[in-house]
């Protein structure tokens, strides 16, 4: 069984992650997991209960836990189209399509995008890593590793600010010039700037650069301006996303990730990953300058 950790559900120690993801296994029986060496991070046996992890560590538990009644979904690889636009020894880069979660969850049903990377790692001889996140309902630019090593890396490198991301978003209202909006998300701090496009009648285009990670972070802070992302089943307005969807035919929350770049971890140079904003969203954008 393997399980990935990411910043959805990342927990500094090995046995709160496994309690979490295990949830109908008996403490004693994980306890009993990792003393028996039935645990591996990163395909290195761990027996310390306290093992920190990181985003990106990848967990398999060598046992059959069938015998009890809820057993977590293994991830099996399957084949599964990817929009690939960049790659080399160490990682990739994909363009997202809206409506795939990255992994298996609660409320997840179907293919996700780690059983695609894991069909494909599995043509290749690598293993996948996803260090960091987007959204079901998100595009755009998604970076992966190839190895534990370049998952390390990365994950530190978003965690550390040390990566440029930026997105576009229509947003519901009239916004106008440049903002910064800095509201705490759960208790840390959360920073978002924005750069007005494009103004239409009843919402407005913008770039917007992130200067943390949080959850949500975007749909949550242009929620508190009283500008929600136009589609946001969740934070957004029911009212404008009804309208977007039966007058301009949108059909998902309308946010993208345009561009990752950073310094490569392994390499001298910088990449810039870009990708394009999807045709649906192009549409849309048309039909409001019509």
């Amino acid at each position: 069984m393997q399980l990935f950790v990411d910043k959805e559900n990342a927990y500094t120690r090995l046995d709160k992650f496994l309690r979490k993801q295990l949830k109908n296994v008996p403490l004693s029986e994980i306890y009993k997991l990792l003393r028996t060496g039935k645990v591996s991070v990163n395909e290195r046996t761990v027996k310390d209960p306290a093992y920190e992890l990181e985003p990106g560590d990848t967990v398999e538990v060598d046992e059959n836990l069938s015998k009890y009644s809820r057993q977590v979904a293994v991830v099996k690889p399957v084949p599964l189209k990817l929009d690939i636009i960049y790659e080399d020894e160490d990682l990739l880069a994909l363009n997202k399509k809206a409506g795939i979660a990255l992994h298996p969850g609660d409320r997840t049903v179907g293919t996700t995008l780690i059983h695609g990377l894991m069909f494909y790692g599995k043509q290749k001889g690598f293993t996948p890593h996803l260090v960091h996140r987007l959204d079901r309902d998100t595009s755009g630019v998604l970076v992966v590793a190839k190895n534990a090593r370049m998952a390390r890396i990365l994950s530190h490198m978003f965690r550390e600010r040390l990566v440029d991301k930026e997105y576009l978003a229509l947003v519901s209202g009239q916004l106008r010039g440049h903002g910064k909006i800095d509201l705490p998300i759960d208790g840390l701090e959360a920073i978002t700037e924005y750069i007005v496009l494009e103004n239409f009648d009843r919402a407005t285009l913008v770039r917007v650069i992130l200067h943390t990670g949080r959850t949500h972070q975007i749909r949550k802070h242009f929620a508190a301006l009283g500008n929600p992302v136009v589609g946001d089943t969740v934070y957004g307005d029911r009212t404008v996303n009804r309208y977007f969807r039966d007058t301009l035919g949108l059909r998902r929350q309308f946010l993208h990730c345009l561009r990752i770049s950073f310094m490569h971890p392994a390499k001298p140079e910088k990449l810039n990953l870009k990708a394009p904003l999807p045709e649906e969203l192009e549409g849309v954008l048309e039909r409001l300058r019509a």
